[in-house]
């Protein structure tokens, strides 16, 4: 089992050496990982499921909190839960994903990409709510190609996006494209993890039958696509006080990746909390 683990700036602030203090400290416990969420703007109103979120959460921009993460660390793997793909042009993208992983010297491994559920922000960013799931579909093309093209140049020609002839440079470190994890508490979800993804990382309040039935969905969808559905991971969040016996249960249920979410909110109690999951599951010590 990986573990990873999510800071989130919404509710612990912006402070650069708040968050580098965090980010070293996780990499001095031994976790794998760190994932950071995104929202472009919020609104009055706009709502996840049942919570109302406060327009003036301070949502850092994701790439931007990766980059400076990997310059005050040395190990620790770069991750998004979720970066909202549909709002963002994958040539854009492509170009910033491939220069923080060769900044990092190859972390940006953990990207995970999802559609939103704002129309709010779909609509401030110009894109069509209804449709967001195939412009995400086609983008995950397009950032492979692109990732993979050569000096002759790469074209599309898509529902949302064209080019010509098209390079782009530097490449990823050392592979032909980064890995893409799919987000989301869907079965649809589910179903463009194992067309497109790396790996599936469900959210939601999901019940257990619900949660078989999406991997299983998602490793189907990859058999119909020609893809291995053994190389599909299978992350979940997780949270800092969780025991041994709850991580096993994971386990059984194929989870290859937990992702933890850490109570406290002043950093010294952070880092508490960081030390003894570290400790109880021998991830090793600060």
């Amino acid at each position: 089992m990986k573990f990873g683990i999510s800071y989130n700036t919404a509710f612990w602030g912006v402070d650069p050496d708040k968050i580098a203090a965090f980010a070293r400290h996780a990499e001095g416990c031994g976790f794998e990982s760190l994932f950071v969420p995104e929202h472009l703007g919020l609104y009055p109103g706009a709502a996840v499921g049942p919570y109302e979120l406060p327009p003036t959460l301070p949502y850092a921009d994701p790439l931007d909190l990766l980059g400076f993460v990997a310059a005050a660390t040395e190990r620790l793997m770069l991750g998004t839960g979720v970066l909202l793909l549909p709002y963002h042009h994958p040539v854009v993208l492509a170009k910033r994903l491939a220069t923080v992983d060769v900044l990092s010297k190859g972390r940006m491994r953990l990207l995970t990409v999802g559609l939103g559920s704002l129309p709010g922000e779909a609509k401030a960013a110009g894109v069509d709510f209804a449709s967001r799931g195939r412009r995400a579909d086609e983008a995950i093309d397009v950032l492979r190609l692109l990732w993979g093209g050569g000096e002759d140049g790469v074209t599309h020609k898509g529902e949302f996006f064209a080019f010509d002839d098209l390079c782009q440079f530097p490449k990823p470190a050392g592979v032909t494209h980064l890995p893409i994890h799919v987000g989301g508490s869907s079965r649809a979800a589910a179903r463009r993890a194992g067309r497109r993804g790396d790996g599936y990382f469900p959210g939601g309040m999901l019940d257990l039958e619900e949660r078989a039935a999406q991997l299983d969905l998602a490793r189907t969808a990859a058999v119909e696509a020609g893809r291995d559905p053994q190389a599909l991971e299978y992350t979940r969040w997780g949270t800092g006080d969780m025991s041994a016996e709850q991580v096993a249960e994971l386990d059984e249920q194929g989870v290859t990746r937990i992702v933890i979410g850490i109570a406290a909110g002043e950093l010294e109690q952070q880092r508490d909390e960081m030390s003894a999951f570290a400790e109880r599951f021998g991830l090793g010590s600060a």
